[in-house]
């Protein structure tokens, strides 16, 4: 009898060994992958805001206005396109739009508005190439005319994170798109803290004053006396993001923007400001954000967890069988 219960327990810890190592190198690789058809939408909201608007005058054409003390609304819905020549069920590519756009609350006049989409890597979350449908769509509300930027096939569009962290996060730096550069920014790992009771990482980027387009514009708008002025736009931009570790999933988000009108005799600060002000993700939005992500992570520890607790049961059963094994030949001795 007990020679029988000394190899089942070695079977049994064999067995809790092999299969925590299992679910947690070939299960969790293989399952741990963002989905191909993602249905989320995101409300940032802020106010206080300095914003440029495009408004009719006596029937004329739009004309540029800066308006101050507004109150915004961000919205940005995220669909996947199943379509797309490099999504496949299994694969390790996926293809995402992003459509957003920002309004003010008092008029509903929209302020600006873009379409995206590109390809992402399923697990570390980055943007990936070859990528046939990538492309960058944006409305002018000057004319309410649309611009399509398509992007090269063999080259990343929007390189860097967009849209989460990876899976199983780290308190590191990662590179983080920004559209207002059109380039990845370091958001380097800020701290820990809890929001509704669910631990985050707490992210921060910083983009300094950055020149990033030119233009020429009313001299009215920037007070200058001649009709048309050219002027360069400068972008600067302060972004929190916090981070559900985990999942890799977007909790919360902040973001302080300013954009800046200067002419060739003006230093940081002189010009005009055209955008200033903060957006953040809105109660809605992080409660969601919140639920999901705890889902989310409840099914991910079958595949994190359960292998750690396999590995030390299945540890100890093996020792507990090694020991009866060798003092059962000691007595046989």
């Amino acid at each position: 009898m007990r020679r029988v219960l000394t190899f089942v327990l070695l079977g049994l810890g064999v067995f809790g060994i092999a299969t925590g190592l299992l679910l947690r190198f070939y299960a969790y690789p293989a399952l741990a992958k963002i989905p191909h058809s993602p249905d989320t939408t995101a409300v940032a909201q802020g106010s206080g805001i300095t914003a440029l608007v495009y408004v009719e005058k006596d029937g004329g054409p739009t004309q540029p206005e800066i308006r101050r003390n507004l109150s915004l609304t961000s919205t940005t819905y995220v669909s996947g396109d199943l379509r797309a020549p490099e999504v496949q069920a299994d694969g390790g590519v996926t293809a995402w739009v992003e459509t957003t756009r920002i309004r003010e609350d008092k008029d509903r006049r929209t302020l600006s508005a873009s379409v995206r989409e590109l390809c992402l890597d399923r697990f570390t979350a980055e943007a990936v190439a070859p990528c046939t449908t990538q492309y960058l769509q944006k409305e002018k509300p000057e004319n309410g005319k649309d611009t399509k930027i398509p992007g090269t096939r063999g080259q990343v569009q929007f390189p860097g994170l967009n849209f989460k962290f990876p899976f199983q996060t780290e308190k590191r730096t990662y590179p983080w798109y920004d559209s207002g550069v059109g380039k990845p920014v370091d958001a380097e790992f800020d701290g820990e803290e809890e929001l509704q009771g669910l631990s985050v990482y707490r992210f921060k980027q910083s983009v300094p004053p950055t020149d990033v387009d030119g233009r020429d514009v009313p001299g009215s708008l920037v007070g200058k006396p001649e009709p048309t002025v050219s002027v360069r736009l400068y972008y600067q931009a302060e972004k929190t993001l916090w981070v559900e570790p985990d999942t890799g999933a977007l909790i919360k988000v902040r973001q302080s923007v300013k954009q800046e009108l200067r002419t060739s005799d003006q230093n940081a600060g002189q010009g005009t400001a055209v955008f200033d002000g903060t957006l953040e993700l809105n109660k809605k939005t992080v409660d969601a954000n919140v639920r999901v992500a705890e889902d989310n992570k409840s099914k991910l520890w079958l595949l994190t967890g359960l292998p750690v607790i396999l590995w030390i049961a299945g540890g100890v059963l093996l020792a507990v069988s090694i020991v009866l094994l060798l003092a059962g030949r000691r007595r046989t001795a």
